[in-house]
């Protein structure tokens, strides 16, 4: 039996990139599979020779009846992601359209907006460590000179995690600003025209023209952003240490892992924490996806 030449050349196509997606196929698959795995495990402590017995779903029990630790933990993760994503997606959307049309000294502006999304989150969270710091910080000083108490920015537990947001929307609120801007440079200008001939204010504009036509971008942005900010873990540990602070007032899911994996050597149940945050994430999003295609 004789191949065709188009057959030929779609059988070498598929051979050349085989190898490359068998390679990341099972690195995606792989992980997933030993983290489903492992949850079902009892694996705990050091390492050791032989392999820990399976307790079924014993850990996704212990986990969704933890109402000390785990609940907590998901709430102040749904918490930061909704409030750090709702400021950034304003915040983000108002800057782009501000920076839309040039003005004089526009490029200098955009260079200093989009700094922060340049810097490593660790390093963020170090810089604005010492800032806060209540005794050397910075902010504290210049409070202290208008007459203002010292603030417990990030070690006092009713504050500590409102200063986090503000933290991740002055960090990532550029990343919207860059999303938005292409978005608005892809937008048709007819139908501002139209409305303007027709007496729209810029509100009326903004409102019922730009924002519609942006309704995409602001998908993506809001989906991308969201699944980041639900994986949050080094802002809050180069600001708050391991177990979100001293009463857990930041101990959002990933940092609870983090704690159960190398400090409680939990690993069964960390995996099995990790599945839910799976399907919680996958949530996320869809919800997101189905909620914002009903807006505008």
């Amino acid at each position: 039996m004789t191949l065709s030449r188009k057959t030929r050349s779609r059988l070498l196509s598929w051979g050349m990139v085989l190898p490359a997606l068998l390679t990341i196929a099972g690195l995606i698959l792989f992980p997933i599979l030993y983290t489903l795995n492992l949850s079902l495990t009892d694996t705990s402590g050091p390492a050791s020779a032989g392999p820990a017995p399976y307790n079924g779903f014993e850990n996704y029990a212990a986990a969704l009846t933890d109402t000390n630790r785990f609940w907590p933990a998901v709430w102040r993760t749904a918490l930061f992601t909704l409030g750090a994503l709702s400021l950034e997606l304003v915040l983000g959307i108002s800057i782009a359209l501000l920076l839309r049309r040039p003005f004089r000294g526009d490029k200098a502006i955009r260079t200093v907006i989009m700094i922060p999304l340049v810097t490593s989150p660790v390093a963020v969270g170090a810089v604005w460590l010492l800032m806060l710091d209540p005794n050397i910080g910075f902010v504290n000083n210049a409070l202290g000179r208008l007459g203002v108490e010292p603030q417990g920015w990030l070690t006092s537990p009713s504050q500590a995690f409102g200063t986090l947001i503000a933290i991740d929307v002055w960090q990532w609120t550029p990343l919207i600003v860059l999303i938005m801007l292409a978005g608005l440079a892809g937008l048709p200008e007819d139908p501002e025209e139209a409305a303007l001939i027709d007496g729209a204010n810029a509100w009326q504009r903004i409102r019922h023209v730009t924002l519609p036509l942006l309704r995409n971008t602001i998908i993506v942005a809001a989906v991308l952003r969201g699944i980041d900010a639900l994986k949050t873990f080094d802002l809050i540990y180069a600001t708050k240490g391991p177990g979100g602070g001293s009463s857990n007032e930041a101990e959002t899911l990933n940092v609870y892992v983090y704690g159960l994996s190398f400090d409680y050597m939990e690993y069964g149940l960390a995996a099995a924490i990790l599945v839910l945050f799976f399907v919680f994430v996958l949530a996320a999003a869809v919800i997101t996806v189905r909620r914002s295609t009903k807006e505008f």
